[in-house]
């Protein structure tokens, strides 16, 4: 058991511990449902076998009933998605995990949840990037638009004069 679980972990991104303590059967398959559209699994674990597949400490957040959370897909969007589950369920209740081999708290998680979704973040950063390049064309393009209107004026002076 311990090894099947450490097998599904280690292809996985992220991984995020609830405590899915009174959930019932629809509940827990509409959130699979929906975790499942987003790339991930759910699953609910022992803490003693989760405990000896792991390799980090986590005792701290074995304690009750645990669910794992993981997969290889956008933690944003999973995160968004256990945010909004549990503001209408009040469950689960999410007690902390890893994202990319970095142990992450509750909060994190919420706070990921505010996050635009990684390709949105993607655009952004690109954009940035692209901000200096495009005003500089533009700057240049002004430049060379005025000395355009200068020689143009010029013409224009030397033809009235001739």
């Amino acid at each position: 058991m311990a090894t099947e679980i450490e097998e599904r972990v280690s292809g996985a991104l992220y991984m995020i511990l609830a405590d899915y303590d009174g959930m019932n059967m629809p509940m827990t398959t509409e959130l699979k449902n929906s975790l499942t559209e987003n790339g991930a699994s759910f699953n609910v674990v022992k803490n003693r076998m989760l405990k000896r597949a792991m390799t980090e400490d986590i005792s701290g957040l074995l304690k009750g009933k645990t669910a794992m959370i993981y997969g290889d897909g956008d933690v944003v969007e999973v995160a968004k998605v256990i945010k909004k589950f549990t503001a209408a369920n009040k469950k689960p209740v999410v007690k902390g995990g890893f994202v990319e081999g970095k142990a992450v708290s509750a909060q994190d998680v919420v706070a990921l949840a505010k996050l635009p979704p990684k390709d949105v973040m993607r655009a952004i950063l690109l954009a940035t990037l692209q901000a200096p390049c495009s005003q500089l064309v533009g700057v240049m393009n002004q430049k060379v638009a005025s000395l355009v209107y200068v020689l143009s004026a010029v013409k224009d002076k030397k033809e009235q004069e001739a």
